[in-house]
């Protein structure tokens, strides 16, 4: 038996948790037309299989017609969620994995215009800023028929076989009665707190009615807002303790702050550059006041602290959702003492952030999370060793090192510069997005342990890679920035790049026209302001930078709007030219024919990358597939990748990430994967 307390065994109630990590609630918007289907199955069933003694599905499964989704959530108010709800817990079953779900209305946090095109609901008139929508202020009969619909989903919950339940209360609408800021009802349901709890506990009260003693409920609670006029922590613990005398609460999943808004939905799911585990000690603080079993989870992105959390009795189960979705594998290699091996979450929240606009959830850098039915998290060798020839030493490159290696190919990379990293060293240079070179470190340690060849400070020519005699070669050279956008005056602008890798000294009053909306436009303005210089950030669409999203966008926006940052939307830069010591920038819009003119000292431009291609169409007529895929192999992620159209061609070539178009890093790590296991 293993000392680690990860790995001890936790019983809750008649239930018993095989170790102490879980995966909290959370919806990655997988369902189709709201049913957890097979790809909903195959990502928790993965992460089952590797250990996870407890799968909290469904961040928000809807209760009610009211409660439409705001992406793609579980529709627990439709019967024909059970058979669904069941395959998936019977599958986690299998592997000693218990399975609950997390039931919620959600008020106000949804809109009207969507669903049954229903009002949203809430205790107040007041709208939620993130979604926008007003509410209508519930009746009696609202209160009514909603408690009714909590109690018939957990009903089909226990008809499906799951554990237990979850319920939503942080934001949604049993928060909203909670919280003095969102209840404007009087008594019997607004005023005292004891009034602003009774919603919550008569929706407690129903569902054990129809559930009865055995089956498990938890709450996942907002035990501090962290706002003033809000709930404040004593009022916090005032609520757990009044849920613990309830007798009808197994466990409480603790929250600390407001998800109303982008930079509140931050801090309570703080993302790269911010501290790890802020709220830790605070959900310890109410497992020790309350003694009550305490599950918790916000940004623990390791077994270090996954462990602490356990050992000094902060918590009883450690949420380690994001950890898992990049690295579904983490308990089996803390089990085989492989911790080291760990794929690493490096708080990017690409999957967060695409959720929120309306997107599926995907990790930066792990391609198979989400695509479990297609893509492995495993690497299978292959029968027949070949000699790999990959150029570039990116994330698009190293993943496909990686891949080759652990299907047992031989593998040589060539790369210009001398070290690998790509972008993604470039990316790193900002501090406060450092973390984002574990995507490099951890595919080097990988290709290391692998023995795979690099040979850096080598710009490889076409003769360099026949030399080799490979069987295949993986262009993966990445590109530069685009300088030829403008009508005139192209020569006169600098890059983001050459800001941030400081090749460019930052100006004092400076243009950014940011076309691309990614995040190097953002990071050069940091750049920037930091020096003490004033920077206008231009786009030309409506909303400025609309790659980065909204969780993503919070740490930028706090660091700009403290300096002398400005934005400017829907004006495109036409061309520039000098007058004197500065640049003359011919301002226009796709709007109109309006036309003016501005004076900088520095100009940046923003366009994406060009593909580094000239290496792959030197190497392309004497390749066997002539670069060619067949894409219906490459989706479907099984057979001959290769149409052989050159019978004298003696390898096979294709070409990945920013060497085929300008994209982001999850498109050049996928790119690699699914290329690399179909040879």
């Amino acid at each position: 038996m293993s000392k680690d307390a990860l790995l001890q065994p936790y019983q809750l109630k008649h239930l018993t948790l095989k170790n102490r990590i879980m995966t909290t609630s959370h919806e990655p918007a997988y369902p189709e037309n709201g049913m957890p289907t097979e790809r909903y199955r195959a990502y928790h069933e993965a992460r089952a299989k590797a250990g996870v003694a407890l799968a909290m599905t469904a961040g928000s499964a809807a209760v009610s017609r009211d409660s439409p989704p705001v992406f793609n959530n579980i529709l627990a108010y439709k019967d024909e969620v059970v058979p669904w709800m069941r395959a998936l817990s019977d599958a986690c079953h299998e592997h000693g994995c218990a399975v609950m779900i997390q039931l919620t209305h959600l008020g106000r946090r949804t809109g009207w215009n969507k669903g049954d095109w229903l009002p949203s609901l809430a205790p107040s008139h007041s709208r939620e800023p993130a979604h926008r929508a007003f509410p209508k202020m519930m009746e009696d009969f609202d209160i009514v028929r909603i408690i009714e619909d909590y109690a018939d989903a957990a009903e089909r919950m226990q008809a499906a076989g799951l554990d237990g339940i979850e319920l939503q209360a942080y934001g949604h609408l049993i928060d909203q009665f909670y919280s003095p800021f969102t209840n404007d009802w009087s008594a019997p349901y607004g005023g005292s707190l004891e009034n602003r709890m009774r919603f919550g506990f008569e929706v407690l009260d129903a569902i054990r009615k129809r559930v009865g003693d055995e089956f498990v409920i938890g709450v996942r609670y907002t035990a501090d807002e962290a706002e003033e006029g809000g709930i404040t922590p004593e009022e916090g613990l005032k609520i757990a303790h009044a849920l613990k005398a309830s007798g009808q609460v197994d466990f409480l999943n603790v929250i600390r702050g407001r998800i109303h808004t982008d930079p509140a939905m931050t801090d309570v799911i703080p993302v790269q550059g911010m501290r790890s585990a802020p709220h830790l000690d605070f959900a310890g603080t109410v497992r020790a006041e309350t003694g009550m079993p305490t599950f918790h989870a916000a940004r623990i992105p390791d077994v270090a602290t996954a462990r602490h959390a356990v050992t000094s009795g902060l918590l009883d189960m450690v949420g380690m959702t994001r950890a898992h979705m990049a690295d579904p594998l983490i308990v089996t290699k803390i089990m085989e003492g492989r911790e080291d091996d760990i794929r690493p979450c490096v708080g990017a929240t690409y999957c967060l952030d695409r959720i929120y606009q309306a997107g599926e959830a995907l990790c930066i850098h792990n391609a198979a999370t989400g695509r479990e039915l297609s893509m492995p998290h495993e690497i299978v060798p292959s029968d027949s060793p070949k000699k790999v020839v990959i150029v570039g030493a990116g994330p698009a490159g190293l993943e496909a090192a990686r891949v080759a290696a652990e299907r047992g190919h031989n593998v040589t990379v060539f790369e210009a510069a001398s070290e690998a990293g790509g972008q993604i060293r470039l990316t790193a240079q900002n501090k406060r997005r450092a973390e984002m070179i574990g995507i490099i470190d951890w595919r080097m340690a990988q290709c290391a342990a692998r023995d795979v060849q690099f040979r850096f400070n080598t710009y490889a020519e076409a003769q360099d890679v026949l030399g080799l005699a490979p069987d295949v070669v993986i262009i993966a050279t990445g590109g530069l920035p685009e300088v030829t956008v403008l009508e005139a005056g192209n020569e006169l602008a600098v890059t983001g790049w050459d800001i941030i890798a400081g090749d460019a000294k930052p100006g004092e009053n400076v243009l950014i026209f940011d076309d691309a909306g990614d995040h190097t436009g953002l990071m050069a303005a940091e750049v920037i302001t930091a020096a003490g210089g004033h920077v206008e950030i231009m786009t030309r669409d409506r909303s400025f930078a609309p790659e980065v999203m909204g969780m993503n966008l919070v740490p930028y926006m706090r660091s700009l709007q403290e300096k002398d940052a400005v934005f400017t939307v829907g004006r495109t830069l036409k061309s520039l030219s000098r007058r004197g010591n500065r640049l003359l920038a011919q301002i226009g819009t796709d709007y109109s024919r309006y036309v003016s003119d501005s004076e900088y000292d520095q100009v940046i431009v923003n366009q994406g990358t060009l593909p580094l291609d000239e290496l792959y169409f030197s190497l392309k007529p004497q390749a066997s597939n002539f670069g060619e895929i067949d894409h219906e192999v490459l989706i479907g992620g099984e057979g001959k990748l290769f149409p052989q159209r050159n019978p004298e061609g003696g390898f096979v070539l294709y070409r990945i990430g920013d060497a085929v178009s300008s994209r982001n890093t999850h498109a050049a790590v996928y790119d690699a994967l699914r290329h690399g296991i179909c040879w």
